[in-house]
């Protein structure tokens, strides 16, 4: 059975710019600025970082969506017409500081992405560790033609997932790729029909919940990192998390449970 969810309490409860609810181990954040698409301005961005730097110790996957018709229409340009090159970086290390606790959170999270999904909000989805996207949900990096550039760390993220060119086309040209062409290029991890995201994420939420704890540590964070690392570097960090990985009590009990034949083998997931 799928969790049944609370709003959350205590700091968390009291972020008014998102929507904060609890499930037994998974946590849900929804973007809260319907009437803006959920544009991203300084406030969003705030507490977005206090959210993720504040994640309860017992929350195993968390999952992120938006609430309204868009999942993120990216940077609220409102705040930015005016500001100096000094005031830019500094809003640009800000961004980098809250996008960096999505992805470096204590426990993996799952994008619901629907309608816009732009700028800093691809950036943003680009963050979380799986993307589960609508068939509403479209993708575009508007910044070359607002006369800006990516600054909530997409240039790094990005070409991660869907390549330097295709994101060059985009920044470029303004193209714009609808759902299945997101699909197809690596943007989301899943494609689900209208209405479904949320559920499918919950699920893999919950999936991904029954991990061992330091095994999704080390996939969410090692992983990423050994992929930027020289080979013979990379397999020396993968020796050591693996060590690591399986010395783990946790990870014990859970060969013995598949050694007795009390743990199901692999098969295909939907």
């Amino acid at each position: 059975m799928p969790p049944v969810f609370e709003s959350a309490g205590g700091l968390l409860g009291e972020l008014p710019l998102l929507q904060v609810e609890r499930g037994e181990c998974v946590l849900h954040l929804r973007l809260n600025r319907p009437a803006k698409r959920n544009s991203i301005n300084d406030d969003l961005l705030a507490q977005l970082h206090t959210a993720f730097v504040n994640v309860p110790r017992d929350v195993r996957a968390i999952v992120l969506s938006g609430a309204g018709a868009h999942f993120c229409a990216g940077l609220d340009l409102s705040e930015v017409s005016e500001r100096t090159v000094v005031e830019g970086m500094q809003h640009s290390r800000a961004w980098h500081a809250a996008f960096d606790a999505i992805q470096s959170a204590p426990a993996p999270v799952i994008a619901v992405l629907h309608g816009a999904v732009v700028g800093g909000g691809l950036e943003l989805a680009a963050a979380a560790h799986l993307r589960v996207a609508e068939r509403s949900a479209f993708y575009g990096l508007p910044e070359g033609m607002r006369g800006i550039f990516v600054g909530g760390g997409g240039s790094v993220r990005i070409p991660r997932l869907i390549g330097v060119a295709r994101m060059t086309d985009m920044m470029l040209t303004g193209r714009v790729f609808d759902a299945d062409e997101g699909q197809a290029a690596g943007l989301s991890n899943y494609l689900v029909d209208e209405g479904a995201g949320l559920a499918k994420a919950v699920e893999l939420a919950c999936r991904v919940a029954s991990n061992a704890p330091l095994s999704n540590y080390a996939i969410t964070q090692a992983l990423p990192r050994i992929a930027d690392l020289a080979p013979g570097e990379g397999l020396f960090v993968e020796e050591l998390m693996s060590s690591i990985a399986q010395g783990d009590e946790a990870a014990k009990e859970r060969v013995r449970a598949f050694l007795d034949k009390r743990a199901a083998k692999v098969g295909k997931a939907s």
